[in-house]
């Protein structure tokens, strides 16, 4: 006989548990403590086992009907209600756990590990800061239950403050984390796939540089003038000859220096493609490093913060020192002597291209390719570091332009 809400209601404890049955092997477990338990007996494979459905008041008569009805269901298609709800119980377990700011903590953890082809600091830096533009809205979020819309939203704010570019980047890397997820079997699929389009396109800007041979020489005669602190100074003389990243200079160590070798390696953990760059030094370069030698040398930075020789130079200085010289940041920034050193070697037409994209330290997709280039051009790399450096002698003392042929289509 099936129960009512007033029997149920009114079920008494005895002094031994009572089993009221609402048929179909749903029955309330009547406790001698007064629980009132909705159980279920069923059959799987010829086994009989129980299925607890919760507890009354909390969960009526009608609730464990509905509950008894799915249940069956299961068992009609072939799945045992038990393991389903253990493996219900699992994945809430482990949505609570995998939220969107755990994950991509996780996810930015592996990539600052990662050896080759793993995050810089400074990339790391930049995209944990990015990554966590987004936790307002969505940290706290399991990862499988973000939708589109979510993730929309949240970059809709960083754009309607005008950060275009950051909006993108953020948005990206919110692409990475998902598909990190994917590929650990807590998601399965990226909600961010739709969303490509949907954002302003930024305007693509470049960083400042002087790249003609006259406005490099007009540079460089103003960058002997700098009246401002010494250390900084020598920075702005060094940077041209070198031509590497504002963020590997300002992080140089003198460990990383070999004077008899005329060889500067800055280490994979400096480096933006995570891989060690050799960066042969021309004369010049190890006659300014010597000179600094003597202010900040042995150990520790070769361009020291004013503050404390524990750290390094701050990221800002380089680009200060050129404002104070009259240089707008469209005119010319630290990292334009990249820009200048690439365009003007090209100019040339003395070097091989592949030869100049080492010396600026760029990726190469191909590990092969890569390893070859290393070695194969490594002697003009030599060669062409001092030639560089002449020429810029030559354009700072403003003597005879070496002419730079221009490109004729054959």
């Amino acid at each position: 006989m099936a129960l009512t809400d007033v029997a149920v209601r009114n079920a008494k404890p005895g002094e031994k548990p009572v089993k009221l049955s609402d048929g179909e092997g749903m029955f309330l477990l009547v406790t001698p403590a007064g629980g009132k338990l909705w159980r279920l007996k069923y059959r799987v494979d010829g086994r009989e086992k129980l299925l607890a459905m919760g507890a009354y008041p909390e969960i009526s008569l009608a609730e464990a009907r509905n509950r008894r009805r799915d249940a069956r269901e299961l068992i009609a298609s072939g799945k045992d209600p038990s393991r389903e709800k253990q493996r219900a119980k699992r994945r809430a377990h482990m949505d609570a756990d995998n939220t969107f700011a755990a994950i991509s903590a996780e996810y930015c953890a592996k990539r600052k590990r990662d050896g080759e082809g793993g995050w810089s600091p400074a990339t790391a830096k930049r995209s944990e800061y990015l990554l966590s533009l987004l936790r307002p809205a969505i940290g706290k979020l399991p990862i499988a239950e973000i939708e589109p819309a979510d993730i929309l939203s949240a970059i809709r704010r960083i754009e309607a403050k005008g950060n275009l570019e950051s909006a993108r980047r953020t948005l990206q890397l919110a692409s990475m984390v998902f598909r990190y997820a994917i590929a650990t079997a807590r998601l399965r699929s990226d909600p961010t796939r739709d969303l490509r389009g949907a954002l302003t396109a930024p305007k693509v800007t470049h960083y400042g540089a002087v790249t003609d041979a006259k406005g490099a020489g007009e540079l460089l005669r103003a960058i002997d003038g700098y009246e401002g602190q010494g250390q900084v100074k020598l920075a702005l003389q060094f940077a041209p000859h070198v031509f590497v990243r504002p963020g590997e200079l300002r992080h140089a160590e003198w460990c990383e220096i070999d004077f008899d070798a005329a060889l500067w390696i800055i280490p994979e953990g400096k480096t933006k493609m995570r891989k060690a760059h050799h960066v042969p030094l021309s004369r010049q370069s190890v006659e300014l490093l010597r000179e600094i030698h003597s202010a900040t040398g042995p150990t520790g930075y070769v361009f020291p913060s004013i503050r404390s020789r524990a750290r390094p130079m701050s990221d800002n200085t380089l680009n200060a020192a050129l404002r104070r010289l009259g240089y707008s940041t469209e005119e010319m920034t630290a990292h334009g002597f990249r820009a200048m050193a690439s365009t003007l070697l090209n100019e040339s037409g003395k070097w091989h291209p592949d030869t100049i994209e080492r010396a600026l330290a760029h990726g190469d997709s191909d590990k092969v390719r890569a390893a070859y280039h290393r070695g194969a051009h490594w002697n003009e790399r030599v060669e062409m570091a001092q030639w560089w450096s002449d020429y810029l002698d030559q354009l700072r003392t403003g003597a005879d332009i070496i002419a730079i042929p221009s490109r004729v289509a054959s």
